[in-house]
């Protein structure tokens, strides 16, 4: 820049100060005082130290210009701080009275100290709110009922998620949910036995199986219909442009905050038993090989003839009967099953691993909402019969348009880099594991090391340590392979409820069935769109694990003095990361409070090495551990070592 200030984003340490981080670094907001490499030798580091006063007038994730400076050690610092742009409209924080005025005490995670409230209602001090940023004060925009999950509250300010719709929005998803449902080019299959399998809780059902016995060759057909959501959100509707805006929904524990209005994702839409429904049906025809020889894709009208829990599902294919599971739909299940193991087989022989994310389960009461008991999530029969089927009709979707030159938004999962490689081999080496990628990981390799992991007592942890190193999938307009899963393409078309990329891919299908064969003013917007869905994605996916993490807190609040142990899942500047055995719950040791310090970190070997006595603690190592502290706010448990 011409003044010689350097542009970045602001990210505030619930203690006080903040940082820095410079526009183009790969350094986040979600690790703090992160000290990255600089690309030139001139060129500031990535994240640069705010004293607390100069940080008053910012919130957490304002873009500011900033003059950088270092001093005799290397370390960086930024002043004379000028606001750029804000990136959040709304705070959340409790009402403190200060002279007669009224201030906000915002969440310490995103001010370091309180903002003047405008406000003409006479609000008690400790009333929680939720407050509209205008300029350099706050205008209360709703005042939080007694009784409301504070931590949710919170969570959805810090994010900036959008929480309720506005009434005009709730009127237009009523009148479009009593829309009349097209019937042109639309197949009949409402006398197809097609089921639902969900969890008992799901509320916004939005993929239908079916499956049509083997034929004389030993090929069947399944088909996997999708609700047509673009039935009740029209293109460019103010329906459609507050879905893009929220980008997909939300599930925070004990509340979820829908990408439609209820009217339509609950009901309209949501492929409920009993009612006919307007779908997007992908038929595939699997072979007995489980290659899948034909793919069609068309608009079709269901009933669904039974909504299936996940429980009633294993039941079944555990016994051959359940009490969930109707008679008229069990001949469907058992074909579905031979679908599903078709496709596991050619699965497992093309490589990839399941990129599921292992991670602990929070059981709630009902009446309360408060955490009971938390258990590491695990894959079932019926988790998987679904996902296998899901991913085989994105796959064949994202095929069919390719093979058509048609647009879409696609997922694309990068083969990971010979540095994470390395890194990854050292991890499993840690565990004990000796992977032997060689320089470049292949699916078959990765599916070969997922073997060697399967069942050991640490999977959980080096799981999440496998998710971590192979990094995050993207939405791109540019078709390419999805490494995790060993797929050629992929996209997203299973979800259109959830997920504003599959609404997209599915207005993409249905103009090409009715005709549409011009595709560039389309592809002129696509790029942009899917930047959008990843920032909806990104966003979404780190508040749901912000809320987990504060449940896990509260939880472990009355664990305390409890003795546990787990694997060290990650290195980090203050300490160690520990996945806790049997939970998947992640609590923290401090460095401080380590044997045999001070400690300076290998990364080659993602470890912590001791400067005495040869101490060492690295990725994997098996730690037992005392429950020592929680931080509800900061969803953090504090870990102090045994012995």
């Amino acid at each position: 820049m011409n003044d010689g200030k350097t542009r970045g984003r602001i990210s505030v340490h619930p203690r006080g100060f903040g940082f820095l981080v410079v526009e183009g670094s790969t350094a986040s907001s979600s690790t703090p005082g992160a000290q990255g490499r600089p690309t030139t030798p001139s060129a500031p580091d990535p994240s640069a130290f705010i004293a607390p006063p100069d940080l008053n007038p910012f919130l957490d994730g304002d873009v500011v210009s900033a003059r950088i400076t270092s001093d005799a050690s290397g370390r960086f610092f930024a002043s004379e701080l000028a606001l750029v742009s804000r990136a959040r409209a709304e705070v959340f924080g409790s009402v403190v009275l200060r002279g007669g005025k009224r201030y906000l005490r915002i969440d310490r995670s995103v001010a370091n100290t309180d903002w003047p409230l405008d406000t003409t209602s006479e609000l008690a001090e400790g009333t929680h709110v939720v407050a509209e940023v205008s300029g350099d004060r706050l205008v209360v925009a709703r005042v939080v009922p007694e009784g409301a999950d504070l931590g949710v509250e919170r969570c959805i300010a810090r994010h900036g998620l959008r929480a309720v719709f506005a009434e005009t929005l709730d009127r237009a998803a009523e009148e479009a949910s009593t829309r009349p449902i097209p019937m042109e080019r639309r197949r009949d299959l409402r006398n197809v036995p097609t089921v639902t399998i969900d969890a008992a809780s799901t509320r916004d059902i939005d993929d239908a199986l079916a499956a049509y016995p083997a034929d004389a060759s030993g090929a069947l057909r399944v088909l996997v219909s999708i609700a047509d959501v673009d039935v009740f959100v029209p293109e460019r509707s103010a329906l459609d442009r507050e879905a893009r805006l929220r980008g997909t929904s939300v599930y925070l524990a004990g509340r979820v905050l829908p990408m439609l209005p209820e009217a339509i994702s609950s009901r309209a839409a949501s492929l409920v038993e009993g009612e006919d429904r307007p779908a997007l049906t992908a038929e595939l025809r699997i072979d007995p090989e489980g290659r899948i020889t034909s793919v069609d894709v068309y608009e079709s009208l269901i009933r669904s003839r039974a909504r299936l829990t996940y429980d009633a599902v294993d039941t079944f294919l555990a016994e051959g009967h359940a009490d969930g599971v109707p008679h008229a739909v069990e001949s469907t299940l058992r074909w579905l099953r031979t679908a599903v193991a078709r496709l596991g087989a050619v699965r497992a022989a093309r490589g990839g691993v399941n990129l599921a994310r292992e991670e602990a389960r929070i059981e709630l009461d009902e009446r309360t909402g408060e955490p009971t008991a938390i258990e590491a999530r695990r894959e079932t029969p019926a988790h998987r019969l679904v996902e296998r089927l899901m991913v085989a009709a994105n796959e064949a979707v994202a095929e069919w348009l390719v093979a058509r030159g048609l647009p879409g938004i696609f997922r694309v999962h990068d083969e990971p880099s010979p540095e994470r490689v390395r890194t990854l081999a050292q991890l499993a080496h840690n565990f004990g594991i000796e992977a032997g990628f060689g320089p470049r990981l292949s699916a078959r390799s990765l599916a070969a090391f997922e073997a060697q992991i399967a069942g050991a007592r640490f999977e959980p942890a080096i799981r999440t340590v496998l998710g971590q190193a192979l990094g995050p999938a993207r939405y791109t307009p540019d078709p390419g392979p999805h490494f995790g899963l060993g797929a050629p393409l992929y996209l997203h078309f299973t979800s259109p409820i959830r997920r504003y990329a599959d609404l997209v891919v599915h207005r993409i299908l249905k103009g090409y069935l009715e005709g549409h064969r011009d595709y560039e003013d389309i592809r002129a917007g696509l790029a942009v769109l899917a930047a959008d869905c990843d920032r909806s994605s990104l966003n979404a996916g780190k508040a749901e694990a912000e809320r987990h993490r504060m449940l896990v807190a509260r939880l472990y609040a009355g664990r305390l003095g409890e003795e546990v142990s787990g694997n060290v899942i990650a290195i980090k500047p203050f300490g160690l990361l520990v996945q806790i055995a049997g939970t998947g719950a992640v609590g923290s040791i401090a460095m401080e409070a380590l044997p045999g310090g001070p400690f300076r970190t290998d990364l080659a070997a993602q470890a912590l090495l001791g400067h005495s006595h040869g101490q060492r603690f690295a990725v994997g190592d098996r730690i037992q551990a005392t429950v020592a502290a929680v931080h509800e706010e900061l969803g953090r448990i504090d870990l102090v070592p045994v012995g």
